[in-house]
């Protein structure tokens, strides 16, 4: 290589490291912070607000199981599922023969005690006269009213007794004791059911309340009284209501917990919509 080609290169060389060295030693430039916004949320107490959707049934506030206070045979059964009845209507009735008979036996003793105490109270009025003619002692007429306390006791004893047969017999019809509806029937005409077997499921006419389920991390969240908005069915019908009651266990096939939501002012509510 030519000696003047290498001093050009030499040179050119130097340049590049004095340059490499005075961008090494000038400051670094530093790269402003960008301006981030910042969202401010203002604290305060508002009441418990739980997000979430849940299909839920309506049904009546009172339901209830009836049955007959006497037992016995059904001979006839008026109601039927999804029937409105009125209160005091007969829904069903067991063979009251039976209670018809000892009836007529108490019945028979009222009379016979009724008797006993009339034979006593005459008594009493004679031996009475007799005492205050001097023919007595007055033991004799204590022991004479003692008879007649006795039969009228007898009497009252069996005036009860006929009452209480009296009424075994009325019981042998079940009347419904508030209008509603039969939502259910769980015994049929020729079947012997005992004293308080349930005949019939019955739902009071009144407030309603819907039924659903949540899962076990929505649970703890919900409160008594806690406000709902409820929507029936595909309609734009909406009604409010409060948590009345949050069930204490969980279901164990499905592990949710039924919540009871009153309703305000929806008692005409057909019973069993979503």
């Amino acid at each position: 290589m030519p000696q003047h080609a290498l001093r050009l290169t030499s040179l050119a060389f130097l340049l590049f490291a004095l340059i490499v060295s005075i961008a090494a030693c000038s400051p670094k430039q530093e790269t402003p912070e960008p301006i981030r916004s910042v969202k401010l949320l203002t604290v305060g107490s508002s009441e418990l607000n739980v997000q979430g959707e849940y299909a839920a049934e309506v049904k009546a506030r009172t339901e209830s199981r009836l049955g007959f206070r006497v037992g016995g045979k059904i001979l006839v059964r008026q109601a039927e599922v999804g029937q409105r009845v009125q209160a005091g209507q007969v829904l069903a009735e067991v063979d009251v023969q039976d209670y018809a008979l000892a009836a007529q036996a108490a019945q028979a003793q009222v009379l016979g005690a009724r008797a006993q105490r009339d034979l006593a109270a005459s008594d009493y009025k004679r031996y009475e006269a007799l005492l205050a003619q001097n023919f007595i002692s007055a033991a004799e007429l204590e022991r004479r009213s003692a008879t007649l306390k006795a039969a009228q006791s007898s009497l009252d004893q069996a005036l009860s007794q006929a009452q209480s047969q009296a009424n075994q017999a009325g019981y042998a019809k079940l009347m419904a004791t508030t209008s509603g509806v039969v939502t259910g029937v769980e015994a049929e005409p020729g079947q012997v059911v005992s004293a308080g077997q349930p005949v019939l499921r019955f739902a009071h006419d009144g407030p309603r309340d819907a039924f659903f389920a949540v899962p076990e991390h929505v649970v703890s969240r919900l409160k008594l009284g806690q406000k709902m908005t409820v929507t029936v069915g595909n309609t734009t019908q909406s009604f409010q209501g409060r948590v009345r009651e949050i069930g204490a266990s969980a279901d164990p096939a499905t592990r949710t917990f039924t919540v009871k939501l009153a309703l305000e002012k929806a008692e005409q509510l057909p019973l069993g919509i979503t």
